[in-house]
């Protein structure tokens, strides 16, 4: 009787994973997934942004490279004039060079914080549209899910090509 008993518990516990298997089948679910890597380095909007930031730190970027070389000049030219120089002579022209070299810091820290802040609000906008995009997708075409972030994702469920068309219209 045990024996009889334990194959009937056998037999129900099968038929109830087939019927589960079954009822998963028909709810599986929709996957895709999104590459914003790529959509930030090949997406219209974030070239446009970017060219838009070239522009807007082109001006500001020159004065830096300048101030770089000016930089560079005194210095070569002191480390050329020191044997020929006076003690108070030099000394003035250390400080000069440092007083430069402070303010070029300065200068290089605040384009950086700046260019950084507004390359943030810029991608922002991009990641919006893009967001509202896949949105968009995912309704049309029934995914119950899109993934931005994996470690993994099979080019089958990719649809970041898909992301790009629409957003270069």
């Amino acid at each position: 009787m045990t024996k009889s008993f334990l194959s009937l518990q056998a037999i129900v516990m099968a038929v109830g994973l087939m019927s589960f298997s079954a009822a998963h089948a028909q709810e599986s679910s929709k996957i895709a997934f999104v590459s914003t890597e790529r959509i930030f380095r090949e997406a219209a909007p974030a070239k446009a942004a970017q060219t838009k930031l070239e522009q807007e730190f082109a001006k500001r970027d020159r004065e830096l490279q300048d101030m770089a070389a000016r930089l560079k000049a005194q210095s070569d030219k002191l480390d050329k004039d020191t044997s020929v120089l006076s003690d108070s002579d030099r000394a003035k022209r250390q400080r000069d060079l440092s007083d430069l070299d402070k303010e070029f810091q300065r200068k290089q820290r605040e384009f950086r914080e700046d260019l950084n802040q507004r390359r943030n609000e810029e991608l922002a906008v991009v990641l919006e549209r893009t967001n509202k995009v896949i949105r968009q997708i995912a309704e049309a075409e029934k995914y119950d899910i899109v993934f931005q972030e994996a470690v993994y994702a099979s080019k089958r469920i990719d649809i970041t090509d898909k992301v790009l068309k629409e957003l270069a219209k």
